[in-house]
């Protein structure tokens, strides 16, 4: 799964660096503990029938689907696990028409211990963001009609790196298939499917931090500062 992760680059950073054409967010404060219900920045592609524009927005990570009652259902739906996104009602709509890519600058798994779980940051080797699949939705609140853009991260199979940490791991998108993934007009679920696959390993590079990451009220650099664990 993936509950917390880190976004502390400005918008402009992320949208040179996923070719977005236009930028339309306000500036969100950097966050080395993103928690679900937070805004966050997101990637997606919008006007298939008019001419497809590449856009940075943001948008508050736990989807709320366009059906639902009221917004706190975006509480536990921050995740959406590939193998069954495209048939659960919660997902499906999104699956094939409304994708996105989320710049993640790193995540943070927990390992089991015998003390305890030991959280580990997980970042990209090259130091770039890693660009996790996403879904997003539009949802009209019923009762003050606010209008809120809402986004989930998929989750799959973990590369080797990761499995010695946690069952699963996001979805990451190699930059040749960012085209795809984002293209509006894609609809055919199985060839959506194909898209997603195991990101190398030895693309990514992790280490033990600071339990400090567990209080979401935690907020600084320290929280990716490598953590010395005695021998």
């Amino acid at each position: 799964m993936c509950g917390r992760f880190v976004q502390v680059e400005k918008p402009e950073f992320y949208a040179e660096h996923f070719g977005a054409e236009f930028v339309r967010t306000e500036t969100l404060r950097e966050s080395y503990n993103v928690a679900p219900t937070s805004q966050v920045y997101a990637v997606a592609e919008h006007g298939a029938e008019i001419g497809v524009e590449r856009t940075l927005t943001s948008m508050r990570w736990g989807l709320i689907p366009s059906w639902a009652k009221e917004r706190k259902i975006g509480a536990r739906t921050f995740n959406a696990r590939s193998e069954s996104a495209a048939d659960k009602p919660m997902f499906r709509s999104s699956f094939t028409k409304r994708r996105c890519l989320i710049p993640v600058d790193g995540f943070y798994e927990w390992e089991r211990r015998a003390k305890g779980k030991l959280p580990h940051y997980i970042h990209s080797s090259d130091g770039g963001p890693l660009p996790a699949a996403g879904l997003w939705s539009i949802w009209n609140d019923p009762e003050t009609d606010e209008r809120i853009v809402s986004c989930t991260i998929l989750t799959g199979t973990p590369n080797s790196l990761i499995d010695k940490l946690h069952d699963r791991m996001p979805v990451i998108m190699p930059p040749e298939r960012w085209d795809a993934w984002l293209d509006p007009s894609l609809h055919d679920k199985d060839v959506i499917k194909d898209l997603m696959g195991v990101y190398p390993a030895e693309l990514m590079a992790e280490y033990p931090v600071s339990t400090l990451v567990n209080k979401v009220q935690n907020n600084t650099v320290d929280l990716i500062t490598p953590l010395e664990i005695p021998h």
